[in-house]
């Protein structure tokens, strides 16, 4: 099987914000300020389609088989995150609510956001090629460190991160809820 992993696109929107809000759950709700599920997918949407927040198109990568959207990664680097998150939670407050979004990165370290696969690609080897490319963005970037946070109670997960190298860096909280901080050195 041939993944390409390219850019996002504007374009790309509606195929690959149910990917992000099936990985990061409740915090869709939360950064959208939405409750129903057809206003947090436009909304999300929305942001893919943006240049400011974290879930841009500039941000996100897809991974495509035979040309069909298969999965999907957000990353950044930390020392993005304030002024991502600040543009978010200002265009909120001008929408009437009142959020804080927080940080889910050091500013020293390039975060991985979101890897998701679709459901009828999974088993295929998507997400560790979509890992690879994360690293391997981050090694032509000059290396550091290459976080993520993990929900706590997710147990495979937390076996696979550390299967690919990530360990655990410490306690991280985010809209309440405990995660682990992972981190993997890349060089």
């Amino acid at each position: 099987m041939n993944i390409i992993i390219r850019q996002a696109q504007p374009d790309d929107a509606k195929k690959v914000a149910p990917l992000i809000i099936n990985a990061i759950g409740d915090i869709a709700n939360h950064m959208t300020a939405q409750k129903e599920s057809a206003a947090v997918l436009e909304k999300v949407e929305d942001m893919i389609r943006g240049e400011n927040t974290r879930h841009s198109y500039r941000y996100t990568y897809v991974a495509l088989v035979d040309g069909n959207i298969a999965g999907t990664l957000v990353l950044y680097h930390g020392n993005q995150a304030e002024a991502l998150d600040r543009y978010l939670a200002d265009q909120l407050k001008k929408q009437g609510h009142n959020r804080s979004i927080e940080p889910e990165a050091h500013t020293d370290e390039w975060y991985i956001d979101t890897v998701s696969v679709d459901s009828s690609y999974q088993g295929q080897g998507i997400g560790s090629k979509l890992f690879q490319f994360a690293e391997e963005l981050v090694s032509s970037q000059g290396g550091g460190k290459l976080s993520l946070n993990v929900d706590i109670d997710k147990d495979g997960a937390i076996r696979l991160y550390k299967r690919l190298g990530y360990s655990i860096a410490e306690p991280w909280t985010i809209i309440g809820e405990p995660f682990h901080h992972m981190v993997k050195e890349i060089s």
